[in-house]
């Protein structure tokens, strides 16, 4: 008898079928790959079986016995328990009140005891092994050991069953190392856990099973060892996925666009020396902590502490002024979408103005039908899939948030676009999707410096890779000698192979 049964799930959002009668089976103690594009189902999903949501048709089965968790609370008390992808914590309270947060221990008068939150608190860190201070702010903490403490909420409230959003999408290559020991030990401990990922490397290191959705419908679960990632990309999209050679690596460039010199900013980068050309794409490496996004930023105009001179188009641009920035034509996608990207409470055609709004206000006012006008090309343009233009972008799959937060910036116009990472939680068939129109982007002429953690995102990406590492450039490699072991050396300071 399968651990747990899904059986003909359905879930309908206002103008989306996010899942259409889904059934597969999860076995005890193993790890359970859950993979999809955007937008096929697989959160919504996890967050039924959590009891975030309720399924509008369909069953689920727990050790043969029919469930239906109505809230969070009724999972975790059946024994499930989620792990989102955006960690859900108070950041102002304590590790110790995050953890007992639905279950305060009380003395006499109503009380919080704080010595027995402690001991509660530390006797659940244990569970995983976690050396964190209960009295730490959890929003001091990494995103890393955050979400050990997420963790740990989880099993030290007995859980049998945990659903992993998106677990690495944020952890550095040390802190998604030390996840996956984590999730070994607890599988060996005869936990059933549900692994959702676009990180197909991941999945057949850490899984048992896979099973792949495509627009809300089941299209396989099969044994790991029965599959290969090639045959899974073609489940998840249709279709084959082939590599093609970016366009603009066989075109002349044109004239220098943006020009770094002696660019520094106390505590975070020192001496950096850049050009980029028009109609090229420039890849910026190294590991988490480097400085590559605190440059980009820079560059932005987002650090006032900034000195040395930025060139854009051979003009002096002002630093530390994001006015002078977006006059010069230079536009940044940031790393984190959902916090620094995009309005989530605003719809998609609204997010795809923003940025273009002084070209499209007269006497203050926004001019709504070239507002709409200019959010249907975008949309159409980066094949955004959305019931309608008017939709609220929160609702919407990561790979489509991606995809307007780059038209925010196409909307302007820009010379330069700076992008930190721009395939974050994005599925390989929206990255495929999303290195297209990058790469049409530097056909048109435009110069774009892109930060990426993915070595073969820009090895397969860019004209070239500058290399930083603690603060400072150490090195540029042109096409004919990017790898991953040339890239990794220069990352992690070891000498030439």
């Amino acid at each position: 008898m399968p651990f747990l049964k899904f059986t003909s799930i359905t879930k309908r959002f206002p103008g989306v079928l996010a899942l259409d009668g889904v059934s597969f089976s999860v076995e005890r103690g193993t790890c359970h790959a859950l993979i999809g594009e955007n937008g096929a189902g697989k959160s919504t999903l996890g967050k039924i079986l959590a009891g975030v949501y309720s399924a509008d048709s369909g069953q689920l089965f727990l050790d043969g016995q029919p469930i239906a968790p109505s809230s969070p609370l009724a999972a975790r008390e059946l024994g499930i328990a989620m792990v989102h992808q955006e960690l859900a914590f108070c950041p102002n309270l304590s590790v110790a009140e995050n953890l007992c947060l639905g279950d305060l221990p009380r003395r006499a008068g109503g009380f919080v005891d704080r010595p027995a939150l402690r001991a509660r608190a530390r006797a659940m860190l244990a569970t995983v092994g976690a050396d964190i201070d209960p009295d730490t702010i959890i929003g001091t903490l990494s995103t890393g050991r955050e979400q050990l403490v997420q963790i740990a909420a989880a099993v030290g409230t007995g859980a049998r069953i945990i659903v992993m959003d998106e677990p690495t999408s944020s952890l550095s290559a040390a802190e998604t190392a030390d996840l996956f020991r984590l999730i070994r030990e607890l599988k060996a401990r005869g936990l059933t856990l549900i692994y959702v990922s676009h990180r197909m490397e991941e999945l057949f290191a850490l899984c048992d099973n896979i099973t792949v959705l495509r627009d809300g419908h089941h299209i396989a679960t099969e044994p790991i060892p029965s599959t290969t990632p090639a045959r899974v990309v073609t489940q998840m999209i249709g279709r084959e996925l082939r590599a093609q050679t970016p366009a603009h690596l066989t075109r002349d460039l044109g004239p220098i666009r943006l020009a770094a010199e002696n660019l520094a900013s106390p505590g975070a980068f020192t001496d950096i020396n850049l050009v980029v050309h028009a109609g090229e794409i420039v890849g910026l490496a190294g590991i988490v902590g480097a400085g590559r996004s605190a440059v980009v930023q820079a560059l932005f105009g987002l650090d006032p502490a900034v000195t040395g001179q930025v060139r854009v188009n051979d003009r002096p641009l002002a630093l530390g002024s994001i006015d002078s920035a977006l006059a010069a034509g230079l536009g940044l996608v940031p790393e984190d979408r959902k916090r620094q990207g995009l309005v989530l409470g605003l719809n998609c055609r609204e997010n795809t103005a923003l940025a273009a709004l002084p070209l499209l206000t007269r006497l203050g006012l926004v001019r709504r039908t070239a507002e709409r006008a200019l959010a249907e090309r975008y949309a159409k343009r980066l094949r955004l899939k959305t019931p309608s233009i008017e939709a609220i972008t929160a609702g919407l799959s990561g790979g489509n948030q991606q995809k307007i937060a780059l038209a925010k910036w196409l909307a302007r116009d820009c010379d330069v676009l700076l992008v930190d990472e721009p395939t974050r939680g994005v599925d390989v068939g929206a990255k495929a999707e999303i290195y297209q129109l990058l790469d049409e982007l530097a056909c048109e002429g435009k110069a774009l410096l892109v930060v990426s953690s993915e070595l073969p995102e820009l090895i397969g990406l860019c004209r070239r890779i500058l290399v930083m590492r603690e603060g400072t450039l150490v090195g540029e490699l042109p096409p004919a000698s990017f790898s991953g072991a040339a890239l990794m050396q220069l990352m992690a300071g070891l000498p030439a192979a």
